[in-house]
């Protein structure tokens, strides 16, 4: 029997029960691969039952998880009480949210889980709690250091319809000019072509670089880079026998034909990658984390606030993440 996925509780105020929730309820008509919640039973059951859903819970352990899954839903604690409401995040369950986090982690790196499904984190309420990094991705990158040195994690965005990796991620469009560099783009995209052939089971994936500038900088007269060093690092791309290709004008890289040649988009910045997958798959979008020694995946939403404990949440993307996350790890464990 494949291993469960361990699934983080994120900000207990926000849709990540909710769909948590959802999914498990759904578990039989998706054929959704076993799972467990890091989190805390009693809050589960008070969710559960403000959204109207009589639903089985139970006690579990890693080991446990995936023998339980088809009558309840394994919860795993992380011996921190939640006691946030629906649509009020006051930091009472910042401690719980970042405990679910490590936990996740420790239970992978100690073979007990296949993957990691992270939740929805609301990063405001946990900078308060003392919470030091921009994101997700850069705590895990953390959590997966070793000896010191810590993995250059990136971000991609996957979809049946077209994945994307912006190689600037959490900073200001200011900010993500100054860091882009020629390394830093090849180091992304060599990363992304190891765990596309190791984890997606592409074994030669095609590269479509983005250019920065309006046309890619035509030439040089809409701005530099492309000459200064995007092409150089497409150039050092191909010479290491990667199929990559670029700077690509980023206005017509996205439409059906142009998505039709490439595996996965290499952007120069958030918005550029995030904003054509959000238009294409808005539901059903995942965020998943490459470079790491272990599999991450997330759905592509945020806490959603407003809807929390209402059952408007949708779940499609949180179990588009649980089914990329099990066939990743299939993958990889072929």
């Amino acid at each position: 029997m494949a291993k469960p996925l361990a699934l983080t509780l994120g900000e207990p105020a926000g849709i990540g029960p909710d769909v948590t929730i959802a999914a498990w309820l759904n578990r039989r008509a998706l054929d959704l691969p076993p799972f467990y919640l890091l989190g805390d039973r009693a809050f589960i059951a008070t969710r559960a039952q403000a959204l109207g859903h009589d639903i089985a819970l139970a006690d579990a352990t890693p080991a446990t998880a995936a023998g339980i899954f088809a009558d309840a839903l394994p919860v795993v604690s992380t011996g921190h009480p939640v006691t946030a409401q629906a649509r009020r995040p006051d930091g009472s369950s910042a401690p719980a949210a970042i405990a679910s986090i490590r936990q996740a982690v420790a239970n992978v790196e100690a073979g007990h889980a296949g993957a990691v499904v992270t939740n929805p984190i609301a990063k405001s309420v946990l900078y308060r709690a003392g919470f030091e990094h921009p994101g997700h991705t850069e705590f895990l990158a953390e959590l997966a250091a070793k000896d010191g040195n810590a993995p250059l994690p990136v971000m991609m965005l996957w979809s049946p319809e077209l994945a994307v990796v912006p190689v600037t991620i959490h900073v200001s469009l200011r900010d993500a000019i100054d860091q882009l560099n020629g390394p830093l783009i090849t180091a992304t995209a060599r990363i992304v072509v190891n765990d596309m052939k190791a984890r997606f089971g592409i074994q030669r994936p095609r590269l479509a670089i983005a250019g920065l500038n309006p046309h890619a900088g035509e030439d040089g007269s809409m701005g530099d880079e492309e000459l200064a060093f995007i092409q150089h690092a497409v150039t050092v791309l191909q010479n290491e026998g990667i199929d990559a290709r670029g700077p690509l004008p980023a206005d017509t890289m996205f439409h059906p034909a142009a998505r039709a040649t490439y595996d996965c988009a290499i952007c120069m910045y958030h918005d550029q990658a995030l904003i054509p997958i959000k238009t294409i798959a808005f539901d059903d979008g995942v965020n998943v984390t490459l470079g790491l020694p272990f599999i991450r995946t997330s759905p592509d939403h945020g806490t959603a606030f407003d809807i929390a404990g209402t059952g408007k949440a949708n779940p499609s993307s949180l179990i588009a993440a649980i089914k990329l996350a099990a066939r990743m790890a299939a993958s990889q464990a072929s």
